[in-house]
């Protein structure tokens, strides 16, 4: 997949990342888990990518392969106009300072034992940005940035709401001025009421610091908000890609289509009339899927072509992208 632009600060092409399932006292090599089959997207400068799916369809997994906190089994993930995708640590480190990460639980996410002020200066001393001085008015200004007082440096973890924790993570994943940021669905721990918070001040810092998101996520209404494009995920696979609003207005994949009927509508009356989609039988196991399309088990409008051949993420016209033989 490729866009005329050359704005794009992440290109990934045929990712696969599988885990080797070992068995026996010999650890003998019976298959693999399928995390990530074979997926290919970009993300532009300054926009927001939207990652959506069921648990378990590879959307974390994904990130952390553009992290290299994973190497990825094939496939390239350039980063900036540079493959990482298998370079080695050392060459990687001067790279990663533009990478942030946000994770999905407050927390397990940050050190019990250390302070808030030292959980944020680990990056910067890990790549020796600040001196002793810089450093204190570096995390002082971390905190403004997050809506939190600089005072409550010193306080542990276990001494903050689950909504400001999530604000310390935000501010450890800005410490060295990334231009990427992995979201790891960064609201799911939190109440409702903090959940519109920390969106707002996402948007917020991508506009005032110009970031990039990587947003992943599997409440659609969330990512709907925030979101310029969004791809849906199932099973390993990028199912569908689009812009955000064609996504909503116009689902032509069977699985996003499910997915979208399943967002409560505020309209009782709307609500009562809306045909639900509910799909036939489970996910099937990664370590299995099954030939072909992999949502074709569950499909209504799957023939036998669809569990011979794997469609092609194809592009229907205006960037919109589908992976559907029917479509």
């Amino acid at each position: 997949m490729s866009d005329a632009k050359n704005d794009h600060m992440v290109e990934v092409q045929n990712l696969k990342m599988y885990f080797p399932i070992n068995r026996g006292l010999l650890k003998r090599h019976v298959g693999d888990i399928k995390a990530v089959d074979d997926i290919s997207f970009f993300i532009k400068n300054k926009e927001t990518l939207g990652l959506v799916g069921e648990s378990g369809c590879g959307k974390t997994t994904t990130g952390r392969c553009i992290l290299r906190l994973y190497k990825p089994t094939s496939g390239t993930i350039s980063f900036s106009g540079t493959d990482i995708s298998h370079m080695r640590d050392k060459a990687l480190k001067p790279l990663r300072r533009n990478m942030g990460a946000i994770f999905q639980d407050p927390y397990s996410s940050l050190n019990p034992r250390q302070t808030a002020g030292s959980i944020i200066s680990d990056p910067l001393k890990i790549h020796n940005m600040a001196s002793k001085k810089e450093m204190d008015e570096m995390i002082s200004e971390l905190f403004k940035m997050v809506g939190l007082d600089p005072r409550m440096t010193d306080r542990v973890p276990h001494e903050f709401s689950g909504g400001q924790r999530q604000r310390i993570g935000i501010a450890r994943a800005l410490a060295c001025q990334p231009s990427l940021v992995i979201c790891d669905e960064p609201i799911s721990a939190l109440d409702v009421s903090i959940q519109a918070q920390i969106i707002n001040l996402l948007e917020e810092l991508q506009e005032g610091l110009g970031l990039t998101y990587l947003f992943i996520a599997h409440d659609l209404a969330v990512v709907q908000h925030i979101s310029d494009r969004v791809a849906v995920m199932y099973l390993g696979r990028i199912m569908e890609l689009t812009s955000s609003e064609e996504l909503y207005e116009n689902p032509l994949h069977p699985y996003t289509q499910a997915l979208l009927s399943a967002i409560p509508l505020p309209d009782p009356k709307a609500e009562k009339i809306r045909q639900r989609i509910v799909l036939k039988g489970e996910v099937p196991s990664p370590a299995n899927p099954p030939p072909g399309c992999h949502f074709h088990p569950r499909c209504e409008l799957a023939t036998s072509d669809c569990n011979v051949e794997i469609p092609p993420l194809r592009d229907i016209g205006g960037g919109h992208y589908v992976a559907c033989l029917r479509v």
